[in-house]
């Protein structure tokens, strides 16, 4: 009755996705955040893991906590400190953040 004042309506065009396009800024931000965050600490990681692995009995080191210490014995998984004389602390090898060199707590 009234159809011609009515317009007919038609569905949009579908409209194709870029594909491969449309990841590039997702792949570009991955490799931004690769090069930025993930390297550095990857090989911060490596560097402690060598320093850890290379500790010896009479290496002066510093703990994460920040004792100061030479080291009297090498275990497995812990390490035994002599803090001061007669004074030993039982650590965990994985707290040791720094080797000094030899000679060094005589200066402190």
């Amino acid at each position: 009755m009234l159809d011609f004042l009515i317009n007919n309506a038609w569905a949009a065009p579908a409209q194709q996705s870029a594909g491969f396009a449309s990841f590039i800024p997702l792949i570009i931000l991955f490799v931004v955040f690769y090069f930025i965050l993930i390297r550095p600490q990857l090989k911060q990681a490596k560097q402690h893991r060598e320093l850890v692995a290379s500790l010896a009995k009479g290496d002066e080191v510093a703990t994460s906590g920040g004792l100061l210490g030479k080291i009297k014995e090498v275990g497995d998984n812990f390490v035994v400190l002599e803090i001061s004389k007669e004074t030993q602390v039982k650590i965990q090898k994985q707290s040791v953040s720094i080797v000094y060199p030899k000679g060094t707590l005589k200066t402190i």
